[in-house]
């Protein structure tokens, strides 16, 4: 009898239903049982009982231990934090992970690239350490923290990575020839672990060239492993790179927890007209389903994703502008193939 899972599903916010809809009715098709256990977080959650990020919220994660995320929008306004951020930090889910490749029939600048970003979630300058100089409050001050501990792990994560999916190659990327201490640690730290694996090439670059480097020619890296703020630019980087954020899985990943999402905004203003493009959560779902062992489902949906693109069959209007699909016929496309998979 197949495994039934339970998995916390919050919708999110603007488009976050619509393509949270057809992120489901895509992963129906596969036949993997899943239980999903609804829960809000974002605006839609203030709305409701007025906290962007409820506890019942939590706890199901913390139950369930895997989650499915659409965008969400933080409320503008003093009190409340990034209910992204949050959740991160509540579960210390400490690698983001975000493939990037190319895929016939979706413009791209570079062709064959696949490439991964491995991205420390929890710390450096992202870690809450901000406040006012002075009482004037005509300065600021950030304060990024670093731990060996929190550096060690990631870049294991990277190289473990690399060696579980057939990667050849990691690359730390870091700005140690300025940020000596913090990113020194950083880099230190990369390749000691580096040692660790001989069968996986290691080299490193760092920030400002890498990105010279990912825009002259993103093939030459395999997986990229660096800090927050640096994971978070060059994040969006490749994705650009390949097709943009609508295209974009996202995984963050923890010892317990994972949640994983579309990377995108909430675009409200394209909300309820059934025009949004759902593929960045569903891609983000078969990172899903990788976690939990559903690989099989995983490849028959990337298989129908790679097809459709590649005909250009029932395109949205971010991939298509000649004669754009609706959400709905973006997923009847993709159901066809998977049907005869």
């Amino acid at each position: 009898m197949p495994q039934s899972h339970r998995v916390v599903l919050i919708p999110g916010d603007g488009i976050g239903p619509e393509i949270a809809a057809a992120t489901l009715q895509v992963i129906s098709l596969t036949g993997v049982s899943i239980e999903w256990v609804r829960r809000l977080a974002g605006v839609a959650a203030v709305d409701a009982v007025g906290n962007p990020i409820p506890d019942e919220t939590l706890e199901a994660i913390r139950e369930c231990r895997i989650a499915l995320k659409g965008p969400l929008t933080t409320p503008v306004g003093g009190g409340f934090r990034s209910v992204n951020v949050a959740i991160r930090q509540e579960f210390d889910l400490y690698a983001n992970l975000r493939p990037a490749r190319n895929w016939e029939g979706i413009p791209g600048h570079w062709p064959d690239t696949d490439l991964v970003v491995v991205r420390e979630n929890t710390e450096g300058l992202y870690s809450g350490v901000e406040h006012w100089v002075g009482r004037k409050k005509d300065a600021a001050e950030v304060i990024g923290v670093f731990t060996r501990p929190a550096l060690e792990r990631i870049c294991r994560f990277a190289f473990e990575h690399a060696r579980k999916n057939g990667r050849r190659r990691v690359t730390a990327v870091h700005k140690a020839n300025i940020l000596k201490l913090t990113n020194g640690m950083f880099l230190e730290t990369a390749r000691t672990i580096a040692a660790q694996y001989p069968d996986i090439a290691f080299d490193d670059r760092i920030i400002d060239n890498m990105c010279l480097q990912l825009v002259r020619d993103p093939r030459q890296f395999d997986v990229i492993v660096t800090t927050n703020l640096f994971g978070d630019i060059l994040s969006d980087l490749t994705a650009g790179l390949t097709g943009g954020l609508g295209i974009a899985p996202s995984a963050n990943i923890g010892a317990t927890s994972a949640v994983f999402e579309a990377v995108h905004g909430s675009a409200p203003d394209i909300a309820g007209k059934g025009i949004a493009n759902p593929t960045s959560l569903i891609l983000s779902a078969c990172l899903m389903l990788d976690h939990l062992g559903e690989e099989d489902a995983a490849a028959k949906i990337r298989a129908a994703v790679a097809a459709t693109f590649a005909a250009r069959d029932r395109l949205t209007a971010d991939l298509e502008t000649n004669h754009p699909a609706t959400t709905a016929e973006f997923v009847e496309a993709l159901a066809s193939r998977l049907k005869q998979s």
